[in-house]
């Protein structure tokens, strides 16, 4: 089902349940199930699923008991921002009565979720405050108009069996009252009670563990702040160490991820110190539960996969293509509640980190001890072997914790694997598509590369169309490894500059120091070129006797641009002009000197078209997971909540926010670091249908004549769509409040002084032969259309900065589309928009009222 069925059976004028194109407040693996007192109580049962939720009208409450099977049946999709929904649809509206939030949270599944609904059977796990564990959707056999299914729990440690005691909830909805009977209020009553037991009990238990954290030797009294602190590196070697002075543990296939919690907030961080706050909320939220002051842990994110962990599946997970469930296996605790247990022995962390996971029991489907071994290492290697895992890391068990790489913390693999840079390929052989192999290269001693060999396996058919596709941006005419170094064989080989990391399985060192049996592991889209260095090779090589070493060392020069892998980059976007997903990626990559410096380092919404512009859109504001480049910046919000919003910084960051679909890019008007105060104010002139394209130039003329009486520079941009945009700098920043006063005065004095021409009110009733001046842009949290940005509308419109003297020659708000803006670009000589950031003025003591109208 698409949107098309939601909005036919609604009048939006009537009812407050929001419309197909509203802004979501969620994204990234959301579900809710909402409690609707209609002509019946039901439960709506809602799973975000391709941009929209999924939909199920559940007749009675969830059921934790595997042998009750509550039926479900199939309604339509409904949109994201329904999930933040609560409140009275009207009589004589569809589904008219009271809706409540029952619970929402994250969710996750093993395998093609598409496929198994298909199939007619999704087997998944919630993460909700209620709902909890793994559940099964089943379809029926009957062949229905809307299909009904059952929802069933599976047989996990939230399961009760037929009378049990569900797990302890949190209160129901505000509605309960209405809609629930005596008995039912009891029972709510009895489950309200019972959290509030758990809570003074975690409490307690948290009092306990900061004690014992306190008498530990080496601990000391110590505030912390939410910000990255540096890990404690790995070095390679070829054996375990011996002893049962070191412990032993499993090395997991995954992501470094760090842990800092300060004043009860949890912040994420790569080894990289890239934020991850905003990528995992599951991670997040299972952390929250915790219920900690602060803290610190390190651990290793990880998606789990036939009972292993497994880096492919991870990375399809945060890509969004898989629904695995994802783990956060913690093996150190360097900070507990006030506490630095830095400088405690190895093994007296890791006990107290076992006791505090042990006493949250709720945080276990996300929160995985990393277990040990004191001892044994060869032993641990065999066992390793068996459990099909990379291999083993080993600690000195009385060690501190250190940041930095040093002798105390060492890894052994039972198949070599390293990372390299991708320096070239060979063309594709038969049916093979993208390339026969690629070829791979090493930093070497001069502060150049050298060739290491080539790998032909390992590569899924879709992963060799996506590597391609990104290569073929970095290709150039000389190799940049060293000359002496290539195999003959491949001097007509296509080369690239050293952009893409890959990590590579093999078996040593053959003849000229190039590798032996090598195998893809994985793309590092977590790594630069810049990560490659000696740190991370064997202390004792691995090269056959009598080979020659490879040369190692870190280089200095600047991390070059990951890769933003564009999946279907052959997907129609634009079907009127057969404009695909790759030409979108390109054209922003051709305009990113000029797009960027309008989003960087501002919160941004962006409008996601998953499916192309034919399809259902959507508004998205805050971080999801599967963002790798993107940035979230926490802010407050109306209600005095903090969301993580988008905020990208790089080039990076906007492609990888094209390739999850999203086509047009709204900025705030402040920078995340300063949300309170504005840099800019924006002025929309948005005509009537009926309006002629001549008046709405006279306008903007008359706009910039008036503000500049007041002393005020401004600039012009068309929207891309009927309208043009007046758009004055502010230097130093103003506060919102006079901003939007000032605005709001202006649009006003207009409306007043040419009531023939303008309208400062937004009703679409009222405003036939007038033009909109949309003042509203100009608040806290509300956004214009970036420059630059494309507009998800017929034709591929842009929105373009100009120069005032080209008004007279533009015919439109969409002058300028996605070619002829590119071919703008290339002609002009100086920036239309030039001096906009040195312009000094503000709006704080001007009386937009008392202007000569």
């Amino acid at each position: 089902m698409k949107l098309q069925e939601y909005r036919r059976k609604r009048n939006f004028r009537q009812t407050a349940e929001p419309s197909p194109s509203a802004r979501a407040k969620a994204g990234g693996s959301i579900f809710v199930v909402q409690k609707h007192a209609a002509r019946r109580l039901h439960y709506d049962f809602r799973l975000e699923i391709d941009g929209v939720l999924k939909s199920w009208a559940v007749p009675k409450e969830p059921s934790f008991d595997p042998s009750v099977k509550r039926l479900a049946v199939e309604v339509e999709d409904h949109p994201l921002a329904y999930a933040d929904f609560e409140g009275d649809i009207p009589k004589g509206n569809y589904g008219a009565g009271h809706v409540d939030c029952y619970d929402r949270g994250v969710w996750s599944a093993e395998g093609d979720v598409d496929q198994q609904l298909r199939k007619g059977h999704l087997h998944f796990t919630l993460h909700g405050k209620r709902l909890k564990g793994s559940w099964h959707l089943v379809r029926g056999h009957r062949k229905e108009r809307q299909p009904s299914w059952f929802l069933i729990k599976a047989h996990d440690r939230y399961s009760v069996e037929e009378g049990g005691e569900p797990p302890s909830t949190p209160t129901a909805g505000k509605s309960a009252k209405k809609v629930a009977g005596k008995k039912t209020a009891a029972k709510t009553a009895a489950k309200t009670a019972r959290p509030r037991r758990a809570s003074t009990a975690r409490r307690s238990s948290l009092a306990t563990l900061a004690k014992q954290a306190a008498a530990l030797p080496g601990a000391r009294k110590a505030a912390i702040a939410a910000e990255f602190f540096a890990p404690e590196l790995c070095r390679l070697v070829e054996q375990p160490p011996r002893g049962e002075s070191w412990l032993h543990e499993v090395k997991w296939d995954g992501y470094r991820l760090l842990a800092a919690i300060a004043d009860g907030e949890v912040t994420l961080w790569s080894r990289n110190r890239i934020a991850w706050t905003g990528r995992v909320p599951a991670i997040v939220h299972a952390l929250e539960m915790l219920g900690l002051d602060s803290a610190r842990l390190d651990g290793e994110l990880i998606a789990i996969r036939h009972g292993h962990s497994d880096f492919g599946t991870l990375q399809q997970v945060l890509s969004g293509e898989s629904r695995a469930p994802l783990m956060y296996a913690l093996f150190d605790l360097i900070h507990l509640q006030g506490h630095d247990l830095s400088r405690v022995p190895l093994r007296q962390r890791k006990e107290l980190l076992q006791r505090l996971l042990a006493a949250a029991p709720d945080t276990q489907a996300q929160l995985l001890f990393s277990a040990h071994h004191v001892g044994g290492g060869e032993r641990m290697m065999g066992l390793a072997e068996q459990w099909k895992v990379e291999g083993i890391v080993s600690k000195a068990a009385d060690s501190p914790y250190r940041g930095g790489r040093g002798d105390d913390w060492r890894k052994a693999k039972l198949m070599e694997s390293d990372e390299f840079a991708v320096v070239g390929y060979t063309p594709g052989k038969g049916t093979r598509e993208g390339f026969g192999s690629l070829l791979l290269g090493r930093p070497n001693a001069k502060g150049g590369w050298d060739f290491a060999g080539r790998v032909g396996t390992g590569f899924g058919a879709q992963q060799l169309r996506e590597i391609a596709t990104q290569l073929r941006r970095h290709v150039r005419k000389s190799p940049p490894v060293e000359r002496d170094t290539i195999d003959p064989l491949l001097r007509n080989a296509t080369w690239v500059a050293p952009a893409v990391v890959v990590e590579v399985y093999f078996r040593g060192y053959g003849n000229h120091g190039l590798l032996r049996q090598p195998s893809l592991k994985a793309v590092r889209l977590d790594k630069g070129i810049g990560d490659l260095g000696q740190g991370d090779r064997p202390a004792v090589s691995t090269r056959q006797r009598g080979d020659k070493a490879p040369a190692r060392r870190r280089i200095s020069s600047a991390k070059e641009p990951a890769m933003v892998t564009i999946t279907h980059p052959e997907r129609v976007i634009y079907a009127d002009l057969g404009i695909t997903k790759q030409d979108v990626a390109d054209y922003y990559q051709a305009v990113m000197k000029s797009f960027l410096p309008g989003v960087a380092g501002r919160p941004v919404s962006v409008l996601r078209c998953p499916e192309g512009t034919a399809g259902d859109c959507f508004f998205q504001k805050h971080m999801m997971q599967g963002l790798h480049h993107v940035r979230g910046a926490r802010l407050k919000e109306q209600r005095g909540a903090s969301a993580i919003y988008l905020c990208p910084h790089d080039a990076e960051a906007v492609l990888e926010l094209v390739q999850f679909g999203a086509i047009e890019f709204h900025p705030w008007g402040a920078l995340a670091n300063d949300p309170d105060h504005a840099d800019l104010m924006v002025f929309d002139l948005d005509p009537a249908p009926d309006v002629k394209w001549p008046r709405v130039v006279a306008a903007a003329r008359l706009v910039r004549k008036l503000l500049g009486q007041v002393g005020l520079q401004s600039f012009l941009r068309v929207t891309g769509g009927k309208g043009l945009h007046v758009v004055v700098p502010l230097r130093p920043a103003c506060a919102w409040p006079a901003v939007k006063g000032f605005a709001h005065a202006f649009a006003d004095a207009l409306a007043r002084a040419w009531p023939d021409e303008f309208i400062a009110q937004a009703s679409k009733s009222r405003r036939e032969g007038l033009i909109f001046v949309d003042y509203l842009r100009n608040a806290r949290g509300s956004t214009s259309i970036a420059s630059y940005s494309l507009r998800a509308r017929k034709g591929a419109p842009v929105a373009v900065p100009v120069r005032w003297e080209e008004l007279g020659k533009l015919k439109g708000g969409d002058a300028f589309d996605i070619r002829t803006a590119v071919q703008r670009l290339k002609r002009l000589r100086k920036d239309p928009w030039e001096g906009f950031g040195e312009i000094e003025q503000g709006v704080e003591d001007i009386d937009a009222g008392l202007l000569s109208m």
